[in-house]
């Protein structure tokens, strides 16, 4: 569904700027020396929107190098835009020309960040492009590899600076060191780093299993015990008291408070840890029905009185 949204727009967007005309050499300069002079922003949209193709024809060249093709338009896009705004047509060339180059370095620099994850200036690119090509025709030519001065002559570059663009090719084709998953796709930083300002929903759902389970418990036990429960640790919705508060509370000593709290708990936890806690669950739930089922009041009789046959 997103791919092909993605198309109709792409298709869109290229449907809109078929529609605006090329310019001509001598409109180009016209609208060149009004930006120059006068800043005229609308004569910089027209040199925008009269262009946006060549930025389209370019970006096609870069498709399938790790970033999509409207990525790579809208990267180009940026390039245009800068060089509509240094378009000198006093120098006499033609500004498809001159765009051009702009339109290659913002794509290649967006390539380098997007892709690699050592930073390698433009202008390297460039060069390494041409190593690979002079090494390729300079080992066709001679019938085996070039040495590094052959290649340092035909590139018009000192060997110490071929050197630098060896190490540049070696830094260019190491893998990425940064952490990947199990099918080699990249992880983020969210996923590789754990947040432990929250805990983990498996463990919110087991503490919220094991709270009701408590409170459900706490009616198998002697009512006072459980109600000191309650108020030690604020199970009635309210804080937390003191054995000294709870002792006011219920009308016994602090240390006697004391004692029923450490026993409750104990029995609480035996029934928590036992192999089959819910058992007790059960338990309550079967005597509370035969509770209610013998406090149910007995059908009553209805007397049926017999006819007697011989009054027919």
């Amino acid at each position: 569904m997103g791919r092909s949204s993605l198309q109709s727009d792409l298709h869109l967007y290229l449907k809109q700027i078929n529609e605006v005309p090329l310019l001509n050499a001598e409109e180009e300069k016209m609208l060149g020396w009004r930006i120059i002079n006068d800043n005229d922003s609308s004569a910089k949209d027209r040199m925008i929107r009269a262009n946006l193709r060549l930025v389209i024809s370019i970006s096609k060249n870069y498709v399938n190098r790790g970033l999509s093709l409207a990525d790579l338009i809208e990267e180009g896009n940026i390039g245009l835009i800068r060089a509509v705004e240094g378009f000198d047509p006093a120098q006499g060339a033609r500004f498809s020309t001159y765009a051009s180059w702009w339109i290659k370095q913002a794509i290649k620099r967006t390539l380098i960040n997007a892709v690699q994850p050592i930073h390698i200036p433009a202008y390297m690119v460039d060069l390494i492009a041409r190593w690979k090509e002079a090494s390729r025709r300079l080992e066709e030519k001679l019938g085996r590899q070039a040495t590094t001065q052959e290649l340092a002559d035909d590139l018009k570059i000192p060997v110490r600076k071929l050197n630098v663009v060896r190490r540049a090719v070696r830094a260019y084709n190491a893998p990425s060191q940064s952490p990947s998953g199990e099918g080699g796709e990249g992880i983020e930083l969210h996923e590789f780093f754990e947040d432990h300002r929250h805990g983990k929903p498996e463990e919110s759902v087991t503490k919220r299993e094991e709270f009701r389970l408590v409170l459900q418990l706490l009616e198998e036990i002697d009512e006072r015990d459980a109600r000191v429960i309650r108020l030690r640790y604020g199970l009635e919705g309210k804080e937390p008291l003191t054995l000294k508060q709870i002792g006011h509370e219920v009308g016994l000593t602090r240390e006697r408070v004391r004692q029923i709290e450490v026993e409750a708990l104990r029995r609480l936890q035996q029934k928590i840890t036992d192999e089959r806690p819910l058992r007790f669950l059960r338990q309550m739930m079967q005597e509370r029905t035969d509770e209610v089922r013998d406090t149910r009041p007995a059908p009553r009789s209805i007397p049926i009185q017999r006819r007697d046959a011989r009054l027919g």
